[in-house]
């Protein structure tokens, strides 16, 4: 039954979201700062609605190590669909995330993405790849946050759902061209809502901790030289604390 109140309430979403397109691009040529913050309030509003529908509950912890006021390049494992629908919705401010392309070919939704700063990354093409990264570097200098799962791809082992795949370290010449704080993010939990019941959703808890900003300057020379490996690190700690 969830499943299918989902799909409706998805039909509708995107079928009254494009006329509310329209008028938050007509107010972008006037006041675009406007335009963008109302757009992600609707597509936060949006999300939260689908969680409630699923019967998800949100436990969050740390939330205030997420600095108010400037652009941050978020990390987290990840282990399905509602990673993100949990997660966009405790942004505070205008966050792209990066995602796999294709998604960008879906009717609708690829409007809804590209207005809130999202990317879509080809992960065969390397040529692609670096110009994702060049478009999310010049995102953050510009007040825009950046999420991104750096394992690459949904970790599908279901009898470790706390195991990380290897990160990859180019993700993170966002947070080293740009001196931008590195939020990192342990979900647990998101798997059991879609994924290991594909495709039907089944209520269940989320949690998500968020942990202490990592500065790359500060870090040791060699920990900045396998940053992707560190930040792995700490998020593996944290899910193990969790």
């Amino acid at each position: 039954m969830r499943t299918i109140l989902i799909v409706i309430y998805l039909f509708f979403y995107f079928l009254l979201g494009l006329p509310v397109l329209g008028v938050e691009w007509i107010i972008s040529r006037f006041n675009k700062p406007l335009a963008d913050i109302q757009t992600l309030r609707i597509v936060q509003w949006g999300f939260r609605c689908i969680l409630f529908i699923s019967g998800v509950r949100l436990e969050v912890e740390g939330h205030e190590h997420v600095p108010e006021g400037e652009a941050v390049l978020y990390i987290g494992n990840h282990r399905g669909f509602f990673d993100v629908v949990a997660t966009y919705t405790l942004c505070p401010s205008l966050t792209g995330y990066i995602a796999k392309s294709g998604i960008d070919r879906v009717p609708v939704l690829n409007l809804f993405m590209k207005r809130i700063y999202c990317l879509f990354l080809e992960r065969d093409d390397v040529k692609q790849g670096l110009q994702v990264i060049l478009q999310a570097i010049s995102y953050v200098k510009s007040g825009i946050s950046i999420c991104i799962f750096p394992e690459g791809t949904r970790n599908k082992d279901r009898e470790h759902p706390d195991a990380l795949l290897p990160f990859k370290e180019g993700s993170f010449k966002i947070a080293q061209k740009t001196g931008c704080k590195i939020i990192p993010m342990a979900i647990h939990g998101s798997a059991d809502i879609l994924e290991n019941h594909f495709p039907w959703v089944h209520k269940g808890t989320i949690r998500i901790r968020y942990g202490e900003p990592i500065i790359v300057s500060d870090l040791e020379k060699e920990q900045q030289k396998k940053l992707g490996a560190y930040c792995r690190d700490v998020i593996a700690e944290m899910l193990n604390e969790n």
